[in-house]
């Protein structure tokens, strides 16, 4: 047979330790999982009350089917760059232009037609490095755009 150990010994304070460990685990395990189920109810527009006794394999499961029907376009690869957020801005100016334009009749119908159009032009000829696919004015910029080299479209108001 063995030798006794002493109380000091670190494998027998280990098994000692082993029993409290396990339960601050659990406790652990249990705490994330009680957040997790109150997020997933609200997120479901539920009612946690009655919901009080889920299993811990029902709250994983929801979970897990709630983030699978998440639309692919709520979970981004990757965040937009500057240059796409202005591009994205820049088109909903114009959309927003093109609704004034339209209500408050400001320009004629034909300038105003032309000014959206090359516009629309400037905005679809960016490309998504930020450079500009074939049209000599360029992708909108931050600083104020120059004027068209077509005098028609330029007018100051």
């Amino acid at each position: 047979m063995g030798l006794p150990r002493r109380a000091g010994d670190p494998a027998e304070q280990r098994k000692s330790l082993k029993p409290l460990l396990e339960k601050r685990r659990r406790a652990r395990i249990n705490e994330s999982l009680s957040q997790l189920k109150g997020l997933i109810l609200s997120l479901l527009g539920r009612e946690s009350s009655r919901f009080s006794k889920l299993e811990k394999a029902d709250i994983l499961e929801m979970t897990v089917r709630f983030l699978q029907e998440l639309p692919a376009s709520s979970c981004p690869t990757a965040a937009p760059t500057p240059s796409d957020s202005y591009r994205e801005g820049y088109r909903a100016c114009l959309a927003r232009l093109a609704r004034v334009l339209h209500t408050r009749r400001v320009l004629e119908l034909t300038v105003s037609a032309r000014l959206l159009e090359h516009l629309r032009r400037r905005a679809a000829s960016a490309t998504r490095d930020g450079e500009h696919a074939g049209d000599s004015c360029g992708p909108p910029a931050p600083s104020p755009p120059a004027p068209p080299r077509d005098p028609g479209l330029w007018r100051p108001w």
